[in-house]
């Protein structure tokens, strides 16, 4: 099989005109320190937007002859693009949105690397250095926004979702977009796009200009989840743990809807925030929901919580099936509580410096087959703490369904193992198994092969 390629050379518009020697260097490197590889990655996910790929490795097989070079002049820099997917382009010039969410790669990409990761102002052993780095990565995409009073909805969800479950999270969108309500997400299809989709049409409504829909994701997950379309502000982050703090810390509420392993991921990172002891105030309007035929899917999370964190993980979300303008008057309201609690405090409404997260929740995790078996999945430890193991489970089943270092890793040496008590192993297992069934774990249509096995 062919596939139509395309051939190009683009300036930036208004955005990271210039770059550095040392910079430009280090993008062109393609040594185990140089960036090129990423960028390479990230700039092929941005150009396959709209694809029905959801598998990193593929992609790159798929367009192995794809380059990118940057070409430095006087008055500024230039992409050279070879052998890119020809969907980015309409009668010969890149699609304007794929042109925009190229440059925030590199600016993403750039930044990381030459101000953060290389610059000793940032510790990223201690938790306030994490969280401070997060919050520059984020203020340097312009994605900090202080003039605005809290308004911004996070929308977790699967990619792999079906008709009638995408066609609810528009509805869902909808309503927000009708209450002003701006939208954030993974910048993914599925779970992602619809809600953006939905807001779009209540914001053209409301005649509201400037509507936010904010994409955030990370160099190992993008290739899978390509950003879609209504994504005007894209971030990418440098993993996925401080791509999860970066939901947290600028949302104001949170919307959870139908998905996989990924979905499950980000569940046990919010519960596991709220569950710390620090947080038991703060309040977080977290709403699970579905249309009619997802009811039984509510009801497999709301039992797994139960039975791994136990009933005070239940009263920091609640339920609603089949009523998108109930989930947003929940979160309406729930916002509301938001700004008065930070109002009372002084804090700041564009980034919840007040929200407690534990370093469990913040050091990079590395799914590895070791890592994979040494987690610590019992009940003798804080329930927290539990919630970032189990997490990290989670997180390993999705590199090793979609992400192409996990691919690879699982190709290399089998399946990755979870080990862990019967009481938690047991519930694990069956909601594995439940995603399975239901076509949770890759785009309908694809036979799905476990990356992994529950050791009881």
């Amino acid at each position: 099989m062919t596939n139509d390629v395309v051939d190009t050379l683009i300036s930036p518009e208004g955005r990271l005109e210039v770059l550095s020697k040392a910079e430009v260097a280090k993008l062109l490197d393609t040594s185990q320190g140089g960036l090129y590889q990423v960028f390479r990655k990230c700039a092929l996910a941005v150009l396959n937007s709209g694809s029905s790929i959801d598998d990193g490795k593929e992609l790159l097989e798929r367009y192995k002859d794809f380059d990118i070079k940057i070409i430095q002049r006087e008055r500024g820099i230039k992409l050279d693009i070879r052998s890119a997917p020809a969907h980015a382009f309409v009668d010969g010039k890149m699609i304007k949105g794929i042109h925009e969410h190229l440059f925030s790669v590199l600016r993403d990409i750039v930044y990381v690397s030459f101000e953060v990761t290389d610059n000793p102002r940032f510790d990223l052993n201690r938790p306030e250095g994490i969280t401070d780095a997060v919050f520059h990565i984020l203020r340097n995409a312009n994605a900090i926004q202080p003039q605005r009073n809290p308004n911004l909805v996070v929308c977790w969800g699967g990619h792999s979702i079906n008709r009638v479950e995408y066609n609810y999270s528009k509805h869902v969108g909808y309503q927000l977009g009708l209450r002003e309500l701006d939208i954030c997400t993974g910048c993914g299809p599925g779970a992602m796009k619809g809600p953006m989709k939905g807001a779009t049409i209540g914001h053209a409504k409301q005649r509201l200009q400037g509507g936010r829909y904010l994409g955030i994701s990370e160099p190992g997950i993008i290739a899978a989840e390509s950003p879609n379309p209504i994504v005007n502000d894209l971030v990418i982050m440098p993993d996925i743990e401080k791509r999860l703090e970066a939901f947290v810390r600028t949302g104001h509420g949170i919307v959870v809807f139908p998905g996989g392993a990924g979905t499950a991921e980000e569940i046990l990172y919010i519960l596991g925030i709220l569950l710390h002891p620090e947080n038991a105030e703060v309040p977080f309007p977290l709403v699970f929901t579905g249309p009619s035929t997802s009811k039984e899917y509510f009801e497999q999370i709301d039992s797994f919580i139960g039975l791994t964190l136990g009933p005070e993980a239940q009263k920091r979300y609640q339920i609603i099936v089949d009523d998108p303008e109930a989930v947003a008057q929940a979160m309406h309201t729930g916002i509301r509580q938001v700004r008065e609690f930070r109002k009372s405090r002084s804090d700041a409404y564009y980034f919840n410096w007040g929200l407690k997260i534990d370093p469990e929740f913040q050091k990079p995790f590395k799914p590895t087959h070791e890592n994979m078996r040494s987690l610590s999945l019992h009940k003798g430890q804080e329930t927290h703490l539990l919630a970032a193991n189990l997490r990290r489970a989670f997180s390993g089943v999705v590199a090793g369904n979609v992400k192409e270092e996990g691919i690879r890793e699982i190709e290399m040496y089998g399946k990755f193992e979870i080990h862990g008590e019967e009481e938690i192993m047991a519930p694990m297992d069956r909601l594995l198994q439940s995603f399975v069934e239901q076509s949770r774990m890759k785009l309908p249509g694809k036979e799905y092969i476990p990356c992994y096995r529950v050791v009881r």
